[in-house]
């Protein structure tokens, strides 16, 4: 069977399956669930995305502890690979993890430094939690990617160890992560899979989390889960979720919704453009002199249509959320209008300071 939906519906089933609908969730965990992951990015115009990820969902309610309960103290979510990512996840992800294998120059370089791998191993096994500042650098060969990693090689075998599932971050002091061997991290009384049926029920997950996507999508990469689908005026060929498809009739309605540039919802640029007609472009790496809508510049959704882009920050010398710009991509009705400015002034009350420029 096929489903044949219009653009409306395919808007729709993505920005339900985003958590971006009337009906806002109220829990961190159940965010985390239906999204599947967090992206976690230190750049902080407003707030930093996993937060900012947070509160465009939850709202006001959302304050910053309940993230780092729910990954610290609960484990009901884990931090890997730059996101937090449900526990949920872990049975789907951990087979594919002990299978890692690397890349030609990346096997080369783990081959060579395995007593380094090794020494890390037995210093966590015997002292419990590290940063990644309390080991030596004993590799045998170095390899990094020039401007962005240091010549130390320590984080990078941290982050390789982790992603063979063999150790894992327990916690964050700031913005430093502190490592433990992963079997003291996760919980232990995981179900286990083998790697297809786990692939499988992990891109039944993505699907969950997109509500409709790209048939073999490498951004969404839902693969062939679901059912088939296409999209009025789309060549593509489509997965839809059929649960998405079958509450589609219950729907309570859009709202206004202030993305950060790394929200799950932006992700996937093709669907972007394909479903949304919207070519979000992050001008953070661009020259000022190049910049049309500002360095962070956050999208603003309105209902199921990206309708234009903020361009604030947070002023902590004058403490205020400073708004440079709103840019309209579209003319805003009044009723439009009133209802950014109340989202912009919900934004500035979980910032616990008044609004600037508006």
């Amino acid at each position: 069977m096929v489903h044949h939906l219009t653009k409306d519906q395919a808007r729709r089933l993505i920005v339900r399956a985003q958590l971006l609908d009337y009906d806002r969730p109220v829990d961190v965990v159940e965010v985390a669930e239906q999204l599947g992951y967090l992206k976690i990015d230190p750049t902080a115009t407003i707030a930093t995305a996993e937060h900012t990820i947070l509160w465009s969902r939850i709202g006001y309610p959302y304050e910053a502890g309940q993230l780092k309960k729910a990954a610290e103290d609960d484990r009901t979510l884990f931090e890997y690979d730059g996101t937090f990512r449900p526990t949920s996840l872990l049975p789907y992800m951990l087979p594919v993890m002990r299978a890692t294998t690397f890349r030609a120059r990346g096997k080369e370089w783990f081959d060579a430094n395995k007593d380094f791998a090794r020494g890390i191993l037995k210093r966590l096994d015997k002292e419990g939690p590290l940063l990644a500042s309390e080991f030596d650098d004993t590799s045998k060969m170095a390899i990094y990617t020039e401007g962005w990693d240091s010549a130390n090689q320590v984080p990078r075998m941290l982050e390789a160890l982790a992603r063979l599932g063999k150790v894992a971050i327990v916690r964050r002091e700031g913005r430093l992560r502190v490592w433990d061997l992963a079997e003291r991290v996760y919980p232990q009384d995981l179900p286990e899979y083998d790697a297809e049926e786990a692939g499988r029920l992990h891109a039944e997950r993505r699907l969950q989390a997109a509500g409709i996507a790209k048939e073999k999508s490498p951004w969404t990469r839902a693969a062939t889960a679901g059912e088939a689908a296409t999209v009025e005026g789309s060549k593509w060929k489509w997965r839809v979720d059929p649960a998405a498809l079958e509450s589609l009739d219950d729907d309570p309605g859009g709202r206004v919704a202030i993305l950060n540039p790394y929200d799950t919802t932006l992700f996937d640029r093709p669907r972007l453009k394909e479903v949304f007609e919207f070519e979000y472009v992050l001008e953070q790496f661009k020259p000022k002199s190049q910049r049309i809508y500002g360095y962070f510049a956050h999208p603003i959704l309105i209902g199921d249509t990206f309708a234009g882009l903020l361009d604030a920050e947070l002023d902590k010398k004058r403490d205020v959320l400073r708004v440079n710009a709103i840019h309209e991509l579209r003319p805003w009705e009044p009723e439009e209008q009133e209802m950014v400015r109340a989202e912009l002034e919900d934004l500035a009350r979980w910032l616990g300071v008044p609004v600037a420029g508006l």
